[in-house]
C-alpha cells in the first residue's frame, strides 16, 4: 500500500509541475516523468494492474463511439497504407535485430523480441518462452514507448501546430446520464467478454467493438467525457514511469542506452514511411505520423483523441501492427533463429 500511495503522490506531483510549467499533455507526461524520476533515484513504486487495465477501457469506448456509418464506409480507402504496416515491421526487424545482437551484444531471442514493436506483455511472454532476458525486454520496450510518447506531442505542435491544450472531450455534466451508464456497461462487459475469449488487447478492443455496435445501433451519440480521458492519461503515464522501478545503473548503461539508440532507428524509419505516404497523397501527414509511430496503442489513441485526428484511421493501423507482430513474431523467430551448434 505504501508503494501504491507513493506512486499516486509522485504521479500527481508530476501533473502539478507540468501544469505549472505549461507543458503540453500534463496528465500524460507529468506522471511519466514524475514516476521515472522517482524510479531512477530508487523510490519504491507500485501500481494496481486491475485499475490500470480498467482505465484503458475508456480509450476503447472513446474509439468505438467514433465508428459511425460514415466512418466505417471510409475503411476500404485505407488499404494502401494498411499494406505498408507489415512492410514497416519487416524493415524494423531487418535493422533492429542486428543492432541489438551485434552492436549491443544481446542473444538472438532477446534481440528479436526487443526489436518487435508489439504489445509489451505479449513480447515478454513470447521472449520468455524463447529464452530471452525478460528484464532487458521490459526496459527496452518501456524506453521505446516513453521516447515515442514524449517526442510526438512536440512534433505535432512544431510541424502541424496542433493544439494540445484542447480538452479531449466535453464535460461529464453535458453527457446524458443514460449514455454515461451505457458507456460504463460497454467498457466493463466488452473488456470481460474479450478477456474470456483470449483476445489480445482485450481492455481496449473489447470495449471498442461493443461500443461500436451500440453506436451503430443508435444508442450512443457522445464520446466519454473529458474527465474520463484525463484519468486514462494519468494511469497510462503512471504505468509507463513505474516500469523503471528497481532499475540499476548497470541497466541504465546497457539497456536504456541500447533502447535510446533503437528509438533513433525507429524515428528515422517512421519519418521515411510518413514521407512516402504524404508524398503520394495516401493520408494527411499528422494521421500518417500517429498511425506509423511504433508507440503503445493506448498512448497513440490518447494523442489522436486530443489533437482531433482521424481516430479510426490511427487505431486501425495500430491494431494491424500489433496483430501482425503477435501472429508473426513467434513464427519468424523460429525461421530466422540461428541454428544450434552441431
Amino acid at each position: 500500500m505504501i508503494r501504491i500511495a507513493t506512486t499516486f503522490v509522485t504521479a500527481g506531483a508530476g501533473v502539478a509541475v507540468f501544469m505549472a510549467l505549461n507543458v503540453p499533455l500534463p496528465w500524460l507526461l507529468g506522471p511519466i516523468f514524475g514516476c521515472l524520476a522517482a524510479a531512477l533515484i530508487g523510490v519504491p513504486l507500485g501500481g494496481i494492474k486491475l485499475l490500470n487495465d480498467s482505465m484503458r477501457t475508456v480509450l476503447g469506448v472513446a474509439v468505438g463511439a467514433t465508428l459511425t456509418p460514415p466512418v466505417l464506409a471510409s475503411f476500404p480507402a485505407m488499404w494502401p497504407t494498411l499494406l505498408m504496416v507489415p512492410l514497416m515491421i519487416a524493415a524494423i526487424g531487418i535493422i533492429g535485430v542486428p543492432y541489438f545482437q551485434r552492436l549491443c551484444g544481446y542473444s538472438f531471442p532477446t534481440a528479436y523480441y526487443a526489436t518487435m514493436p508489439g504489445g509489451l506483455q505479449d513480447m515478454l511472454v513470447f521472449g520468455e518462452e524463447a529464452g530471452a532476458d525478460v528484464r532487458t525486454l521490459s526496459l527496452v520496450h518501456a524506453t521505446r514507448v516513453l521516447v515515442i510518447v514524449v517526442a510526438l506531442p512536440f512534433l505535432l505542435r512544431g510541424i502541424w501546430e496542433a493544439d494540445l491544450s484542447n480538452p479531449p472531450g466535453v464535460p461529464a455534466t453535458t453527457v446524458p446520464l443514460t449514455e454515461l451508464f451505457l458507456m460504463v456497461f460497454c467498457a466493463i462487459a466488452g473488456w470481460q467478454i474479450a478477456r474470456r475469449l483470449g483476445m489480445f488487447g482485450a481492455s481496449i478492443l473489447g470495449p471498442l467493438i461493443l461500443t461500436a455496435a451500440v453506436t451503430l445501433a443508435g444508442g450512443l451519440h457522445n464520446r466519454p467525457p473529458a474527465e474520463a480521458i484525463w484519468a486514462a492519461q494519468f494511469f497510462i503515464g503512471m504505468g509507463i514511469g513505474t516500469k523503471y522501478a528497481g532499475i540499476t545503473m548497470q541497466e541504465v548503461r546497457r539497456d536504456i542506452v541500447a533502447g535510446l539508440g533503437f528509438c533513433v532507428i525507429l524515428i528515422v524509419l517512421t519519418i521515411a514511411f510518413v514521407e512516402v505516404i504524404y508524398a503520394f497523397g495516401l493520408a494527411p501527414g499528422m494521421e500518417a505520423l500517429l498511425s506509423f509511430a511504433p508507440g503503445g496503442q493506448a498512448e497513440l489513441t490518447v494523442l489522436a483523441l486530443i489533437v482531433g485526428a482521424d481516430v479510426a484511421f490511427v487505431v486501425a493501423h495500430h491494431i494491424l501492427r500489433i496483430f501482425t507482430v503477435i501472429l508473426g513474431a513467434p513464427l519468424a523467430a523460429k525461421v530466422f533463429s540461428p541454428a544450434p551448434p552441431g
